[in-house]
């Protein structure tokens, strides 16, 4: 870094970071230059089953936070191996676990249960939303279940968005749904939702309206280093907001 202070520090924002089945040598390049950005790592959907040599993954990954992500959950609900499912990630030593339901229905109760129970001896995060972009909840039913997650004992709630930004807070065609994203903005504590966010211009349009603290989710292994310039202001999408206090700005797709 060089030798010179611009004070451009910032307190807050977790970067919880979107895996597709990275290996080891490659993670150990992504930490060595972007490690201290990176507060948790997510083995999108399934691929943690399939990744051969997972064990070796994980010990380079030992120093952040590791979650599985919710689709396989959905799987093992479906399949009815909850309980080992518990057990082998016991086995690897992850602690945390998400809770979803995008694409497989568990009733609502179901899942507050579910979270309650995980609750117990793993740090929960739950999704709520689709992931078939045709289904669009109203923003009383995103805001009500975001905050009935969090009380049934969840550390943070996801709003989804899929990978390429097509579902959930995001319509079909790649538009956020600002409107609904605002309503959440409102309702739910801005430090316990982590957005989705896949694109650079998600990314700069959240750092824009809600400054460089708030909670981005699937973001690319490449993309931590950017997105944290975009966090202090070092690129030109929020250089004026962040370092001017000038928060105008319009959503992009």
């Amino acid at each position: 870094m060089p030798g010179f202070d611009l004070g451009l520090r910032r307190d807050g924002g977790l970067t919880h970071v979107l895996d597709k089945g990275l290996g080891p040598r490659a993670w150990e390049d992504v930490l060595e230059t972007g490690g201290a950005y990176i507060d948790i790592v997510k083995l999108g959907w399934g691929t943690a089953f399939v990744t051969a040599g997972l064990e070796r993954k994980l010990e380079v990954l030992r120093e952040k936070p590791v979650v599985i992500g919710g689709t396989f959950f959905e799987v093992v609900y479906a399949k009815g191996q909850l309980d080992d499912y518990k057990r082998w990630l016991g086995e690897l030593g992850i602690t945390y676990v998400e809770i979803s339901d995008g694409t497989v229905e568990i009733p609502r109760e179901r899942k507050l249960e579910l979270i309650e129970e995980f609750a117990r001896d793993f740090t929960v995060l739950s999704e709520v939303g689709s992931k078939d972009s045709d289904v669009e909840f109203t923003s009383d039913e995103w805001t009500k279940w975001l905050r009935e997650e969090l009380d049934a004992g969840a550390w943070k709630v996801i709003t989804e968005a899929r990978e390429g930004g097509t579902a959930g807070i995001f319509s079909r065609s790649g538009d956020m749904r600002t409107e609904l994203v605002g309503e959440i903005a409102d309702a739910v504590p801005l430090e316990d939702v982590v957005f989705e966010a896949p694109t650079k211009a998600a990314q700069a349009w959240f750092i824009k309206e809600y400054g460089p603290a708030v909670n981005l989710g699937n973001i690319a292994p490449d993309e931590v280093i950017p997105l944290e310039t975009l966090r202090r202001g070092l690129r030109g999408d929020t250089l004026k907001e962040v370092l001017l206090g000038d928060r105008a700005g319009t959503p992009a797709s």
